[in-house]
């Protein structure tokens, strides 16, 4: 087994991994869950953050949860996700990292979700850090290891 010790390791910051807001599918807090449906099967991913008007990160909206407010006690109830808006049933208790966070810190809070939301001081969205990208970083490091050992 490999032992990781920050001292002899330079991990890669956050910033040098995220993905940029700018090409991060989102939803705001005012959009309908129609809307958000449609950006979700339209991009392909499973969930999606969520701003407000001034582009502060609020929670993260997912298909899961869409589905689970259609469920109705007999049928799927389609009909009123346009009377729904994002922010009633979007998950708001969200992990976040900022640009000079670490891989390490990422990795750890990437363990219970797919990905997390980068934020500035001030709340504002920046990007995001994939679980794919980490394990690609750590895949890296330890082929790079074993070579020099």
């Amino acid at each position: 087994m490999v032992s990781v010790e920050k001292e002899k390791i330079d991990l890669p910051l956050v910033s040098e991994l995220m993905i940029p807001s700018e090409k991060v599918a989102h939803v705001q807090l005012g959009n309908p869950l129609e809307h958000a449906l449609l950006v979700l099967v339209k991009s392909g991913y499973s969930a999606v953050p969520v701003l407000d008007q001034s582009y502060k990160f609020k929670g993260i909206i997912s298909k899961t949860k869409i589905l689970e407010e259609t469920l109705g006690m007999e049928q799927f109830e389609l009909d009123h996700l346009s009377d729904i808006q994002v922010s009633e049933i979007m998950e708001k208790n969200i992990p976040c990292l900022e640009q000079t966070d670490n891989m390490l810190d990422a990795l750890h809070k990437l363990i219970d979700h797919p990905f997390v939301c980068v934020t500035k001081e001030n709340g504002e969205f920046d990007g995001i850090v994939t679980r794919r990208t980490i394990l690609k970083q750590f895949s890296k490091h330890y082929h790079e290891t074993l070579k020099r050992a």
